[in-house]
Formats: structure tokens, C-alpha cells, sequence
């Protein structure tokens, strides 16, 4: 319950352009939904993470994903900032300890978009074309799909990759569908793949809003803006993940949709060349959704070692 004392919230939050928005977002439902909150006692603190300095390296070499967000995790636990928000799928399955998800809001468009500068499709590139990606998922089912294209690291925010595509640095490069539309760029989509071609990352599309777990106040705030239905599916993909032991450089990737009640998880897992693929589809009801991923993670591990030592 609240006891009237005004709650004073510092919402912690990457200083890209995508982060910024996604966090102001955030910001502005939680004003409209929680009537205790009052705009000058909502605070935005950007922070630049490890993942967003360093980008002459692969994020395998450096530490993984969570380079993303052990800053803002650290913020929370020394009690710097009172929310992180994130995008799901750079969140690791495991998290700190005394944090929690507090908040999963309902989840934009999961698929990826490919760009490139001469308006070619994926199937029209030319043998050769150079596609800029810094993601093991991406290039694993571009190099399945087209094996004769060329992928090198492309690091950097959407708005770096951007500017260094329309630089003629690659031919093409992949983005987030939801990311662009969050930037209004998606006059700049030459072909959105659909999952068959491009299966998405782990909780792509999908927000999350991290917390202390001991935050009763917090918390409480936080539950207008949960979604159940969004949380069942990506509770199903990170429990695939962890279930693989994935990070940013498995290539592994993963969706759970809900229809008529029943939650449908499919999962691929590929080998870095995308020479193997292994790929599964499992259904289950939304209260099994956890036990869904773990068990799709054991059946992708178990048929990954007859299929890769093939």
C-alpha cells in the first residue's frame, strides 16, 4: 500500500539514442499509470557501459553481453539508481544477486531487418557482398542461407552502424525491426526476414525493467507495467538459453509465441561456420513455460552433439 510518502525514482539507463528512448518511454507510462509518481521525482541517469566503449573487439573477447548492463546492475546494487532499463535480450539468463526483473512490458516485433545501401534484398545481393554483423546469430543463418557472402564485425549503436553502412564500409548489415522503429528510421528497411530465414535472439523485442529484489515500494510500482503473456514466452527462451549455457557468442536463437492458449517455443543452434544447424519446436501450456526452455535446451544440447560431430 502506499503511505503517501513521495517515491523518488532514478531510472538507470544506457546513453545511446535506442536506450534513451526506450528509457523515457518507461518513464512516461509509469507517470501516466502510477498516481503517487510525480515527474520531478522521476530522474533519467545515463551511463555508459563497457559494451558501448569498446568496440574494436568482439563482445566474446571482452566479457559477453553483460558488458551491456553489469554498470547499471552495479548502480543498483550500490542503490546509484532505483531501475535499469534494458533490452531483454542483453540481459544475461543468470542475474546479480538481490536483483530481479521487476517489470517485462509487452513485446514490439521480434524479427530482424536487413538494409543495405543499394536496396538489394537478401536474396539479391550479389555473390561476394560484404554484410557487417557482430552477432554469432546473425551470421550463423546468414552464412546457412547465403554461403557465398561475405560477413565481417560490425560493432557500434544502431545509429554508428547506420552512418558506417551509408559510408559504403558494407553492402548491408542487420538491425533490430523494433530498434528502427523505435528510431523512426524504418523508411531505411530494405527486407524485414522472416523467422524461417532469421530466427531472433532470446527476448528481442521485449523490455525489461531490472530492480533490488528487497524493493517492496519499487516492485509494486513496476507491476503496471508487466505484461504475463510477454513473459511467459521470453521466461521460455532465457530458460532455452541458460539451459544451453548461452552467451553473446552461441549461436543460438530462439522464439515462443502464445495462440489459443498454448505457448509454441522453437529453437535453433547452429555452428559458427552455419554449416550444422539443429532445430526444434516444442508446445506447452503458459504455466510450463520455464520447464518449456529447459526442456527445449536439452534437446537442442543432445541433438547438437550427434548433428555437430557429424
Amino acid at each position: 500500500m502506499f503511505d503517501g510518502t513521495p517515491l523518488r525514482l532514478r531510472i538507470g539507463t544506457r546513453a545511446s539514442p535506442m536506450a534513451l528512448y526506450q528509457a523515457n518511454l518507461v518513464r512516461d507510462r509509469l507517470l501516466a499509470e502510477v498516481p503517487y509518481l510525480a515527474a520531478e521525482s522521476v530522474e533519467l541517469v545515463p551511463m555508459r557501459t563497457t559494451g558501448d566503449i569498446v568496440l574494436d573487439r568482439p563482445l566474446a573477447e571482452i566479457g559477453g553481453k553483460g558488458l551491456f548492463t553489469k554498470e547499471l546492475e552495479r548502480a543498483l546494487t550500490d542503490r546509484r539508481i532505483d531501475i535499469a532499463v534494458h533490452s531483454l535480450k542483453d540481459v544475461e539468463t543468470r542475474l546479480a544477486p538481490g536483483l530481479m526483473l521487476g517489470a517485462i512490458l509487452g513485446r514490439d516485433d521480434p524479427r530482424d531487418a536487413l538494409l543495405s545501401r543499394d536496396g538489394r534484398r537478401l536474396d539479391e545481393l550479389p555473390s561476394g557482398a560484404v554484410i557487417g554483423t557482430a552477432s554469432p546469430r546473425r551470421r550463423a543463418q546468414l552464412l546457412r542461407h547465403r554461403p557465398d557472402l561475405r560477413i565481417v564485425p560490425f560493432r557500434g549503436n544502431a545509429g554508428t552502424r547506420l552512418g558506417k553502412l551509408a559510408a559504403g564500409e558494407v553492402d548491408a548489415t542487420l538491425l533490430a525491426l523494433c530498434g528502427l522503429r523505435r528510431l523512426k528510421q524504418e523508411q531505411l528497411i530494405t527486407e524485414i526476414l522472416p523467422p524461417d530465414v532469421m530466427l531472433p535472439a532470446v527476448g528481442q523485442g521485449a523490455l525489461a525493467i531490472e530492480c533490488r529484489s528487497d524493493d517492496d515500494a519499487i516492485r509494486r510500482c513496476l507491476t503496471v507495467l508487466h505484461d504475463p503473456q510477454t513473459a511467459a514466452c521470453v521466461s521460455a527462451e532465457r530458460a532455452m538459453l541458460d539451459a544451453l549455457g548461452g552467451d553473446c557468442y552461441t549461436p543460438v536463437a530462439g522464439l515462443a509465441q502464445l495462440a489459443d492458449g498454448k505457448l509454441t517455443l522453437e529453437g535453433r543452434l547452429f555452428d559458427p561456420a552455419g554449416k550444422s544447424q539443429v532445430s526444434h519446436v516444442l508446445s506447452g501450456s503458459i504455466a510450463d513455460a520455464i520447464d518449456l526452455g529447459r526442456r527445449m535446451g536439452g534437446v537442442l544440447r543432445q541433438s547438437c552433439a550427434i548433428e555437430f560431430a557429424s
